[in-house]
C-alpha cells in the first residue's frame, strides 16, 4: 500500500480566474492541504493540460501529490502523481494498467460493493460521498455517516469523505474511520484559503 497523507485532500473547481486559482492552491498547501486533485469538467484538453502543468509547478515545489480527475491522458502527459476515476469513468483495472503500478489511483465509491471492487482492481484509496448536500457535484449519490463508516471498515485501503464538508460540519465525521477530508468550496471559495485549510486540518486531527 502506498503511503499517502490524505488528511486534507483539496479538489479544485473550475478555474475562471487562473491567477486567483493558482494562488488559492498555493495558500491551501501552506495551510496544510496534503493532496491536490484538479477537476476540470468543462475545459478543452489543451486548456486542461496547460493548467495542470502550472498546478504541478506548485505541488512539486511543496512535495504534495497532484491527482488528475478522470483524464488519464492529461495525467500521463504531465506526469502527474496519479488519477482519480468515478464509477462512470475509465474502469479502475484498465486505468491501473495505463498508469502503471507506481502512480496513485483513487476511485469514487458510494457502496461497500463498489469500494471492494475498486480495492481488488488496484485502487490506492477510495473517495466516498456526498456526505453532506453539495452544490459542487449535484449528481453525487448521498452517503450516510453509517455508510461511510461501513465502507471504511470493509476495505484495507484508506477512505476519504467528500461532499459538502465545511469547517462547521467536519467534526461530525469523527469516529468514522476515514483517512481524511476531501473538500472543494470550503477552501476554493474561502476568503482566506490558508486559514480555512488550517482549521479543517485541526478539526480532522483533534
Amino acid at each position: 500500500m502506498k503511503n499517502i497523507d490524505l488528511s486534507l485532500y483539496l479538489v479544485t473547481d473550475n478555474s475562471e480566474n487562473e491567477e486567483k486559482f493558482l494562488k488559492t492552491i498555493q495558500e491551501a498547501i501552506l495551510g496544510g492541504v496534503s493532496v491536490v486533485q484538479i477537476r476540470e469538467k468543462t475545459a478543452e484538453t489543451l486548456e486542461f493540460y496547460n493548467l495542470a502543468l502550472k498546478v504541478k509547478e506548485i505541488t512539486a515545489k511543496y512535495n504534495v501529490p497532484l491527482i488528475i480527475n478522470d483524464r488519464v491522458d492529461v495525467a500521463l502527459a504531465i506526469d502527474a502523481d496519479g488519477v482519480h476515476v468515478g464509477q462512470s469513468d475509465m474502469p479502475c483495472d484498465i486505468t491501473r494498467k495505463l498508469i502503471g503500478e507506481n502512480k496513485i489511483l483513487g476511485v469514487s465509491a458510494a457502496t461497500i460493493e463498489e469500494a471492494k471492487k475498486a480495492e481488488k482492481d488496484g485502487a490506492d484509496y477510495i473517495g466516498t460521498g456526498a456526505i453532506f448536500p453539495t452544490a459542487t457535484k449535484d449528481d453525487a449519490p448521498s452517503v450516510t455517516k453509517k455508510d461511510l463508516t461501513d465502507i471504511a471498515n470493509s476495505i484495507n485501503i484508506p477512505v476519504v469523505a467528500i461532499g459538502g464538508i465545511t469547517i462547521e460540519n467536519a467534526k461530525e465525521l469523527k469516529d468514522t474511520g476515514i483517512a481524511g477530508l476531501s473538500v472543494v468550496s470550503a477552501i476554493m471559495s474561502a476568503e482566506n484559503p490558508k486559514k480555512a485549510s488550517e482549521k479543517l486540518l485541526n478539526i480532522f486531527n483533534s
